[in-house]
């Protein structure tokens, strides 16, 4: 490109010094040194300033050309899109099957679990019903014993003292005491007997009413779970189990 520059330098030089022609405004020019300083610029100018021009002269080419690969690359994306969406959503239907799947695993552990917790409290509930009612057996049979012994040891006593004419409003008192004392006693022994046994149930009821609210929350948790965080439905939350009995929690 430097030689192009002081190509066309000389040639201005050239042009500047040439000798006018009179009365117009034409001038001389040695013609070999113009036709040698053109030679000089046209073997200086670069081979890109050519191949510019060639891409000039195929610019409608070029331009269609790029413009078919864009769309086949536009087509292409769409289609790879497209894939893409489909393996995506399929990916998505698997993904739900499975979470579907899991869920109902485990809400079948929890209705097993929940089965199985709610048959130990019956049977707990049974064994502290026959130990309470044996217990009540035992105190009230002891009661009566010990009644019917405070009984007949009054009695004796009153015949005896009866027999003694000189203490007979004596042991009519003692008798008396002795009788008043062996019912207040039949009646303690029945009311702890009647303690005893209501402490029992309301034992068993507190831990049946745990069991069945542990119960409750867990099928909740797991409805939540499933739902992705949605409330679970009244009839998963409130409805009844498979014993007859509202889980409420």
């Amino acid at each position: 490109m430097y030689r192009v520059f002081e190509s066309l330098d000389a040639l201005v030089t050239v042009v500047e010094e040439a000798r006018s022609v009179p009365m117009t405004a034409n001038c001389v020019v040695p013609r070999g040194d113009v036709l040698e300083l053109l030679d000089d610029i046209r073997e200086a100018i670069p081979g890109e300033l050519d191949d510019a021009q060639d891409v000039l002269d195929r610019r409608d080419e070029i331009i269609s050309a790029a413009e078919q690969e864009a769309d086949e690359a536009r087509s292409t994306a769409t289609e790879e899109t497209d894939r893409l969406r489909a393996q995506a959503r399929a990916e998505a239907d698997q993904a739900v099957t499975e979470a579907r799947a899991e869920a109902e695993r485990t809400l079948a552990e929890a209705r097993r679990e929940a089965e199985r917790t709610l048959a130990e409290a019956r049977r707990q509930s049974t064994d502290l019903t026959e130990r309470a009612r044996a217990e009540a057996e035992r105190l009230a049979e002891a009661g009566r014993a010990a009644h019917d012994r405070y009984l007949a040891d009054g009695q004796a006593e009153q015949a005896r003292l009866v027999a003694q004419t000189e203490v007979v409003h004596a042991a009519r008192a003692e008798a008396a005491r002795i009788l008043d004392a062996a019912t207040t006693e039949s009646d303690r022994l029945r009311v702890e007997c009647d303690g005893y046994v209501d402490a029992k149930l309301a034992e068993f009821e507190d831990t049946l009413s745990k069991a069945l609210r542990t119960v409750s929350r867990g099928r909740s948790q797991l409805w939540r779970g499933a739902q992705g965080g949605a409330p679970a439905p009244a009839s998963a939350l409130h409805g009844r189990s498979g014993t007859g009995m509202d889980l409420i929690d």
